[in-house]
């Protein structure tokens, strides 16, 4: 290529367009490169992995069995693996294996690297028994027999339907407990704290206690606590029935463990698995992690109170943010007078954007919590002071802490959506004698809809990845309770919520078992993005609808 012909084809601008493709075409490649590790990575911990028996010896020991699943494989220098191994000539790496040997009440750990060099034959047994416990983690073993009440009942071909089966009516019995314990003894001692509200209150208002009101209160306080002795006799009926069923499972060294029924969630056999079993049970496993409550320090079960307090507290923001960043965009667009004040408050919203996230954390912290907090405290509910309602963090001091951090993404979102709306159209409007307000309200708001949702959806996409300003205003590692129940008021903004980016926090840097942990942060990061991906294309949806719903009136 000549000279002259480099030149033109420089001045054409195709350089940069190819530039700009091949940049795009790198950060979509990242982009899917990334979210495909990260599911592969995290679905994966789903699928009911083949459980190995194999036999192992390390120098100067005798030869052990070893059950579990192999997780990861790497090869290492010989260095690593101290002096006392055995080298081949020239052999300068060695390969091993990550094992999931479960067990970790009998052994302590719940992983254990092995050198391939150290194994010897490797079998898969179709009546290897994978349990999964509500403690300890998972059981590796081979079920010898089902027992009730300390007696026999089943033991050899016929252990495994007689476990089925039992196992059923303990989770059952599992259910009933939870639900009388989280539901009906909830509306009790929820009834109560209200009586006992009402009897202080009487008291501060220096209500004579002699007053029929007292003894209202305390005739329904009664009432309650039968209540509360009827469901404590049932739930000891419900305990003794769940302990009642066990079984007695031996371990590849031959020591037999006794497992009460009332703690496993699932046994399978992995081994005897068909392929459409196995299909059946990796889905069932992920709708018990996307629907299930988490055990074990947050590394088993499932994640729904995070999923649940994460799309609420988005949910809350996106209702407080809106009205306060369109009604200031529009005042500072239509109303207020363009001049230095106006400049520097639009400065000061476009700085707020790149204050760090901790800072409103602070924010919210001193000024909602402990201020606005305390105050709503000391006005409307004294009877329960020096306990806090709203003086503690919550789910609405940290939806309004988001709220200010997003709001300025919703201003500057809505004034590029006023800026392009027409002149001409405003004019129009007040030629044919509407006021500024209904050429506002009818005309430009409408028009410039899109926009604000443009806002939102950003505002939504920050706030629900923050984690930062949450730790101080509302998220904690395990909530008791959601923020929405069968106990009035239902929705309960007072209460501390569950977040799945502080749950992948917790899990991946605080968990005091790290392997096991460790495909559960990729899947909970997973589920994070997606849930984010849903949230942003339901307001792309209603955006587009906007616009489809203007073009139609236009026409």
């Amino acid at each position: 290529m000549s000279n002259q012909s480099f030149k033109s084809w420089y001045q054409s601008g195709k350089p940069f367009i190819w530039l700009n493709a091949g940049a795009l075409t790198i950060s979509l490649v990242a982009v899917v490169g990334l979210l495909a590790l990260i599911a592969v990575r995290g679905l994966s911990h789903f699928w009911p992995a083949d459980v190995m028996s194999v036999s192992y010896s390390e120098p100067d020991t005798e030869v052990t069995t070893l059950i579990g699943e192999r997780v990861d494989t790497e090869v290492v220098p010989v260095e690593r693996l101290g002096s006392d191994y055995p080298l081949a000539e020239g052999q300068v790496s060695a390969t091993r294996y990550l094992l999931k040997v479960g067990n970790r009440d009998q052994f302590g750990l719940d992983f254990r690297w092995i050198n391939a060099d150290w194994m010897g034959e490797v079998t898969y047994p179709e009546d290897i028994v994978a349990v999964e416990r509500r403690e300890w983690g998972h059981f590796y073993g081979y079920l010898s027999r089902v027992l009730e009440n300390g007696e026999v009942v089943a033991e050899g071909e016929a252990a495994w339907p007689a476990l089925i089966e039992r196992l059923e009516r303990s989770n059952h019995l599992v259910g009933e407990i939870k639900h009388i314990e989280k539901i009906e003894i909830g509306k009790v001692n929820q009834v109560l704290e209200n009586q006992r509200l009402a009897e202080k209150r009487l008291q501060m208002d220096g209500v004579p206690a002699g007053d029929p009101a007292y003894a209202e209160i305390e005739a329904e306080r009664e009432i309650q606590k039968q209540k509360y002795a009827d469901l404590l006799d049932e739930l000891g009926a419900l305990n003794q029935g769940l302990n009642r069923d066990s079984i007695v499972m031996t371990m590849a060294d031959g020591r037999e463990v006794t497992i009460r029924l009332s703690k496993v969630v699932h046994a399978f056999m992995p081994n005897a698995m068909s392929r459409l079993d196995k299909l059946q049970h990796y889905f069932g496993e992920i709708w018990k992690f996307v629907s299930g409550e988490p055990r074990e320090a947050n590394t088993e079960g499932g994640i729904f109170p995070a999923i649940f307090g994460t799309v609420m507290m988005v949910i809350i923001m996106s209702i407080l943010v809106t009205p306060f960043g369109v009604v200031a965009a529009i005042y500072l667009k239509e109303y207020a007078k363009q001049g230095f004040i106006t400049r520097t408050i639009r400065i000061a919203v476009n700085n707020l954007a790149g204050v760090p996230s901790i800072v409103y954390g602070v924010f919210g912290l001193g000024f909602f919590v402990y201020f606005l907090g305390g105050s709503i405290d000391e006005i409307f509910f004294q009877a329960k002071l020096p306990a806090p309602t709203f003086g503690a963090p919550g789910l609405m001091w940290a939806s309004l802490t988001l709220a200010i951090l997003t709001v300025p993404v919703v201003i500057v979102a809505t004034e590029e959506g006023l800026s392009r709306i027409p002149r001409a159209m405003r004019e129009g409007s007040l030629a044919l004698g509407a006021t500024k307000a209904e050429t506002l309200w009818r005309t430009v708001v409408p028009m410039a809809a899109p926009a604000m949702m443009t806002g939102l959806i950003l505002a939504v996409a920050r706030a629900a990845g923050e984690v930062a300003p949450l730790m101080m205003v509302g998220v904690v590692k395990l909530a008791p309770a959601l923020a929405v129940d069968t106990i009035a008021p239902y929705l309960h903004l007072d209460r501390q919520f569950m977040h799945l980016g502080f749950h992948i926090y917790d899990v991946g840097f605080q968990s005091p078992n790290v392997e096991a942990a460790r495909p559960l942060v990729y899947a909970t990061a997973f589920l994070l993005v997606l849930i984010i991906v849903v949230l942003n294309l339901t307001a792309i949806g209603i955006r587009n609808r906007l616009r489809e719903n203007f073009k139609a009136s236009d026409n």
